[in-house]
């Protein structure tokens, strides 16, 4: 076989598992239209025309990766998977959307955004943003696919309502692996576990406690001297 038609062949056959991997009703048509591309590729590749068979997978391709965008999904990730991310989200920054990013690769994210009371607890203050304007800002970022409010008592039903295969923790998250693995398989659930390696620190302020330390030494020292 020559190097071109085996690279047309796995070329052919990995746009067809991802587009076996995609159920997205609202655009079946553009997706039956990169199906039909890459029905086009096989024909051509079986008569021997290589390089049509590579460009008909190429549009396929295109078409493909246009409504994974739309959608907010990575088009490198694997889209058949769901990646559950958990987090308070308040005051939104880069290191926010570094790890939203991360997670996208993984496959699809849905995002459970902490309720207030549930955050109180956690980190010893209230939000500045409420819930629900926490939940919005989330829901508008483009690396998330779904986003909802947690639940209030339990955290993991949230986990259950996803049904995930992945978890994506947070470098700074306070979530003890081993502990999560053996609640979740108690409630039928295995997904993989998975930790960002280390925080995003490209910027001046990649956290919300250094935004809001910020905004302390800028404005409240100054009025308390006034």
């Amino acid at each position: 076989m020559s190097s071109l038609r085996e690279r047309a062949k796995k070329y052919i056959e990995g746009m067809e598992r991802r587009l076996n991997s995609v159920h997205l009703p609202d655009y079946q048509k553009i997706l039956d239209l990169a199906r039909q591309y890459t029905e086009d590729a096989k024909y051509y590749l079986e008569k021997g025309d290589e390089e049509t068979a590579i460009v008909d997978v190429v549009y396929a391709e295109g078409l493909l990766d246009a409504v994974l965008i739309i959608n907010n999904v990575d088009p490198e990730s694997d889209v058949s998977k769901r990646v559950f991310v958990g987090g308070t989200f308040d005051i939104i920054h880069p290191g926010h959307i570094e790890f939203l990013k991360e997670a996208s690769r993984l496959g699809r994210v849905y995002v459970s955004v902490a309720r207030d009371v549930n955050s109180e607890k956690a980190k010893g203050r209230r939000p500045i943003n409420d819930e629900n304007q926490r939940l919005e800002v989330v829901k508008s970022i483009r690396y998330v696919y779904s986003a909802f409010l947690g639940d209030e008592k339990d955290f993991l039903k949230s986990v259950e309502k996803v049904k995930p295969d992945v978890i994506f923790l947070g470098p700074d998250q306070k979530v003890d692996m081993e502990k999560l693995k053996q609640e979740l398989e108690k409630r039928g659930l295995f997904p993989e576990i998975v930790r960002m390696k280390e925080r995003v620190n490209a910027w001046k302020h990649s956290s919300t406690s250094s935004i809001i330390k910020e905004i302390v030494s800028r404005y409240c020292t100054n009025s308390a001297e006034r």
